[in-house]
């Protein structure tokens, strides 16, 4: 997403999580935006101001009274046309700070001073965050309307497993994301089923059939949907992805289980999306146990799994619309067109493995949409900006489906 023209103010309090923001601190500059980084005292234990200078091409505030050889007030200056301050790892002991207008060194007299909006992302250990002080402040922030990023459920630097983490980088720079450029509701109300990530065949306990899948597209589509008003169902394969908030999430494994999880859904949605990259074969025999080498002898036999995106394009009511993906390494069009046609899709996102910035285990995509009027070709972009391009192409083919402009 471009960020050009957009302040941001960053800040790093100290807990371990700060060494995340790193690459929040990276991917924002990347995307084109000022960020400007203050640091809490403690934060600079666990990553070094530097690190952030080095990222970011700016100074790193730390010092309240750093000397500077102009009449510039910095945590005030700083403050100036800033469009969001994001405070992220949040300490219990910044929340309380902030909830209670406390003013004790650069980042939280800076925070006191802005009137941008504020995120906030708490992470901490478990019995700290739960604890109704801590929660109370929260709450507190909350009201005031900053937007408060939940922390993950994971394991902890305490050596607990529970919740408390700071959520990944790509979730950090989605939520700054979500802040900058509020979401249309222009999907509010529509039942929306996406499905993501690889699909697993299993040979004996051990070993599957899978592909390079990372389910990036898929979630991102399922997040951009909900955002805009959906109600999203998101059917996925096995991934390392947190699922999008406010979305109902069913996970799978095999071919057969994703087609029966779509197909039992299919007739309450308005849209459904193939983005799951499923197996086209699966071992025809799956043993109990783990089978030898020389019980395999080099060979195991396949057979077919059900095309899913041709069972939904079959079944679907005429007033449903269908999506499905398409990954090729030569004659794009012309092999994705054949799909469109051959599985009913009403559209289908058609990539190039080969080309780059496309494909699996990136963060960007090269898409050309294809539908009955023909073919559009999109730039290379984030996935997330490719979801909304295609929700809003799905939404004119919902509309038009139901005669309205």
């Amino acid at each position: 997403m471009d960020l050009t023209g957009k302040k941001i103010l960053l800040g790093i309090t100290g807990g371990i999580a700060a060494y995340k923001m790193a690459n929040v601190a990276s991917a924002l500059t990347k995307e084109g935006a000022e960020v400007h980084v203050l640091m809490s005292e403690n934060a600079t234990q666990f990553i070094t101001p530097l690190t952030f200078e080095t990222l970011t091409r700016r100074k790193a505030y730390v010092d309240t009274f750093d000397r500077v050889f102009s009449w510039d007030v910095k945590h005030i200056s700083l403050t100036e046309g800033a469009d969001l301050f994001a405070v992220a790892p949040a300490t219990a002991n910044f929340i309380a700070k902030a909830a209670c207008g406390l003013a004790d060194d650069m980042l939280t007299t800076t925070f006191l001073a802005a009137t941008c909006p504020k995120l906030v992302a708490p992470a901490m250990n478990v019995n700290m965050y739960e604890n109704p002080a801590t929660q109370q402040n929260i709450e507190t922030l909350r009201r005031r309307g900053m937007l408060i990023v939940e922390p993950d459920s994971g394991y902890l630097a305490c050596g607990v497993t529970a919740k408390g983490r700071l959520p990944e980088p790509p979730a950090l720079v989605e939520a700054i994301h979500r802040i900058l450029f509020p979401p249309k509701r222009d999907l509010e109300g529509v039942r929306l089923l996406v499905t993501a990530g690889p699909t697993r065949e299993y040979l004996d306990p051990v070993r599957f059939l899978s592909n390079r899948s990372t389910g990036k597209m898929g979630y991102a589509i399922a997040a951009a949907a909900q955002r805009r008003g959906a109600v999203v169902t998101l059917v996925t394969g096995k991934v390392s992805l947190a699922p999008p908030e406010g979305v109902e999430t069913v996970p799978v494994e095999s071919a057969e289980e994703m087609y029966r999880a779509v197909m039992d859904r299919l007739d309450g949605q308005d849209m459904v999306v193939k983005a799951a990259a499923v197996a086209d074969f699966t071992p025809a025999q799956t043993a109990e146990d783990k089978l030898k080498k020389d019980q395999l002898d080099g060979r195991i036999e396949l057979v077919r799994t059900k095309d899913i995106l041709a069972a939904v394009g079959e079944c679907a009511r005429p007033d449903q619309v269908i999506c499905g993906f398409s990954m090729e390494t030569r004659d794009l069009v012309e092999n994705s067109s054949k799909k469109l046609a051959s599985k009913r899709a009403d559209m289908i996102v058609a990539n190039n493995l080969k080309q780059p910035g496309a494909g699996f285990e990136v963060d960007t995509n090269v898409a050309t949409l294809l539908t009955k009027e023909g073919a559009e070709e999109l730039p290379l972009l984030q996935k997330g900006e490719l979801a909304d391009r295609l929700l809003d192409r799905l939404l004119a083919l919902w509309q038009a489906k139901r005669g309205e402009h």
